[in-house]
């Protein structure tokens, strides 16, 4: 696993490490749409919808921020908005779509089989 060292580098999903995809000192910040993180996301994401982000923006924990969506548009908009706010931010190219067909962990809201959206 080899993550960028400058914020606003993509992290693609091959970057990430298979047994702990999220590395120590880093948190994944999901911007997906409520419906789609209730259908799947990664265990231990924070969920702020892209839209919502800069109202909530003093909800995000310490650490560097690998943000994911669906594919890579919002969260490569929300890691650019983020990065310009004074955050360390890194899109993960190809977001939740390429995490689940690396067989990534997912998890769903309600218990039943996790799916991205």
């Amino acid at each position: 696993m080899t993550l960028p060292d400058v914020p606003g580098t993509p992290v693609t999903i091959a970057d990430l490490d298979p047994q702990q995809p999220v590395p120590e000192g880093f948190v994944l910040l999901d911007v997906r749409e409520q419906d789609e993180w209730d259908a799947g996301h990664a265990p231990g994401a924070v969920h702020i919808p892209m839209g919502e982000l800069p109202a909530r923006v003093d909800e995000l924990p310490d650490g560097e921020l690998l943000v994911v969506c669906r594919s890579g548009g919002r969260s490569a908009r929300s890691a650019a908005w983020l990065n310009h706010s004074g955050y360390d931010a890194y899109n993960v190219e190809g977001g939740m779509k390429q995490w689940q067909a690396a067989g990534l962990p997912l998890t769903a809201e309600d218990g039943r089989t996790a799916t991205v959206l």
